[in-house]
C-alpha cells in the first residue's frame, strides 16, 4: 500500500467518509427508536458504517483501492 492520491483526494475520501457514517449512525437511531422497522435498516446502517469506516481509512492513509486496481478516478 503506497500513497496513490493526492491531498485533494485525501480530503475528499476523509469528508465523505465522516458523512456517511454519520448517515449510519442517522439509520441505526431511526431503527432503534422504531421509527424505520424490520432488518433492512440494520444492515443499511451495517453497510454504510463499514463503507464509510473503509473511506476514512483511505483518507488517512492516502490510499484509494480503485486506484490500486488501476481505475482512474476524476479527483
Amino acid at each position: 500500500m503506497q500513497c496513490n492520491i493526492d491531498a485533494k483526494g485525501k480530503f475528499v475520501r476523509l469528508v465523505s467518509g465522516i458523512a456517511v457514517t454519520l448517515g449510519a449512525i442517522v439509520f441505526a437511531v431511526l431503527a432503534w427508536t422504531g421509527v424505520l422497522t424490520g432488518t433492512w435498516p440494520w444492515v443499511v446502517a451495517g453497510a454504510l458504517f463499514v463503507s464509510g469506516a473503509f473511506q476514512v481509512y483511505e483518507g488517512w492513509c492516502s490510499w484509494c483501492i480503485l486506484r490500486a486496481m488501476g481505475f482512474k478516478t476524476p479527483i
